[in-house]
């Protein structure tokens, strides 16, 4: 990737700052520990003698990574004693598909910066990475920014760099299944299982569940989940049916982008209960990350 020089007619800061989001918000994973970032970012620019710049882009860039790597070294201590599992905030975008129109929710940011690699699944194997070696994987992989700038942005040899991305890929490649579905199928297969949800049909869920199917649960001790995944579809699919005994006609769901990708809003008695994520491999549901903790739906609309 080739830097641009400062722009002469507009802000950078301006014009960059959906890919600064992006690497803000896929470091951290949640919206405010981003925006944070990004503020402290916008002050140090205001400080900056553009004029000395080569190239803003690579002054912002290493900023925002620089400050996400401090960020995230900080908040290591909170996460290791976060109460279960911990997801992602998730971004998401309400989408009438009669219409085709969207409505965007926790995303003010240009979408073409989070149309990448974004997904819940994906986030939540980031966090098996250290803040350095999840830095360089993401400037590598995710933004395609070549070595000898990622060495740059993290003040690393080249060698070492290279190194941190071929580690961070191996860990990656073997901690997430990921399955090239086109973007219609997974929302197809989710419709299917929306309706099977609502209707309370045990066998319609369990049928569109792989057999090794998992679901993680992220209630952050505020609200009740799982401490451990819950395996198989059998256990699955009587989550969902207990879920439609209990509350009947007063369950609910909606289709949303949930970081990109076709995922669910549970809504129980009128409120949001929770936003859920899939992983499919275009026949079947694969894994479900079911967001609980109300911290982070703060920015979902909380009635259906």
């Amino acid at each position: 990737m080739t830097l641009q020089p400062a722009s002469t007619t507009t802000d950078p800061f301006t014009t960059l700052r959906p890919r600064l989001f992006g690497i803000a918000y896929r470091m951290l994973g949640v919206r405010a520990d981003a925006e944070d970032v990004l503020q402290d970012a916008w002050l140090r620019w205001s400080r900056q003698d553009l004029a000395a710049l080569q190239s803003a882009e690579a002054w912002l860039v290493t900023v925002v990574t620089r400050l996400s790597i401090d960020q995230l070294r900080a908040l290591k201590a909170e996460r290791e004693a976060y109460v279960g599992w911990w997801l992602p905030e998730p971004l998401v975008e309400l989408h009438d598909y009669t219409t085709g129109d969207a409505q965007h929710h926790n995303t003010p940011e240009a979408a073409a910066e989070l149309a990448g690699e974004l997904s819940v699944a994906f986030m939540y194997v980031l966090e098996r990475l250290g803040p350095e070696e999840r830095a360089a994987f993401l400037l590598r992989q995710v933004f395609d920014y070549d070595y000898p700038e990622i060495a740059a942005q993290l003040g690393k040899t080249e060698a070492s760099c290279r190194q941190m991305v071929h580690r961070a890929s191996e860990r990656v490649q073997q901690a997430r299944t990921r399955f090239e579905v086109p973007h219609a199928v997974h929302h197809q297969l989710l419709q299917r299982f929306m309706l099977a949800a609502k209707s309370g049909d045990r066998n319609a869920i369990e049928a569109l569940l792989s057999e090794d199917a998992q679901l993680i649960g992220d209630g952050g001790g505020k609200v009740s989940s799982f401490p451990k995944p819950l395996q198989g579809r059998f256990r699955i699919a009587m989550l969902y049916w207990a879920q439609h005994r209990r509350l009947g006609e007063q369950l609910a769901y909606r289709i949303a982008l949930i970081n990109g990708e076709p995922g669910l809003l549970h809504y129980a008695n009128g409120r949001l209960d929770s936003a859920q994520a899939f992983v499919t491999d275009g026949e079947r549901v694969v894994a479900i990350y079911a967001v609980r903790n109300p911290d982070k739906l703060a920015g979902v609309p909380a009635v259906l």
